[in-house]
């Protein structure tokens, strides 16, 4: 489903607009290569950990502070704050955490994928973590 089935895309002669939404993909432009996405990530809230089968994925922190847990069993961390920028290799397992509990965490996401959705997929880290300790 579209996130942003509310909001019209506009535009012709190979230039659209998106007014009032929060992305762009291939469920909304022609697009061919690439996607873009405002994600919010709501006061304590966590993103499941997951990873991006075959595309780049690049972040820019506008408001608020998260923590990556990231790579074999997501035992890697890293904290990100307003004002970074990230890169997330394909096939990196990751989970975020808003860090705070009044404020959102707000950033804006470029993908090498038009339809990201269909490329991500969960990640358990438990069932990582036990097959390392075979």
């Amino acid at each position: 489903m579209n996130e942003d089935s509310n909001a019209k895309v506009v535009g012709k002669g190979g230039i659209s607009m998106l007014r009032g939404g929060t992305a762009l993909s291939s469920s909304n432009v022609d697009a061919k290569g690439l996607s873009l996405k405002l994600a919010v990530i709501p006061p304590g809230a966590v993103i499941p950990a997951h990873l991006h089968v075959d595309f780049e994925t690049m972040i820019y922190m506008l408001e608020g502070r998260v923590r990556h847990e990231y790579g074999d069993g997501c035992k890697l961390v890293m904290e990100n704050r307003a004002g970074d920028f990230l890169f997330i290799e394909p096939g990196v397992p990751h989970e975020v955490y808003n860090l705070s509990d009044t404020e959102p965490a707000v950033a804006i996401i470029a993908r090498s994928a038009p339809d990201e959705r269909e490329q991500t997929i969960p990640y358990d880290r438990d069932a990582a973590l036990m097959a390392e300790e075979e």
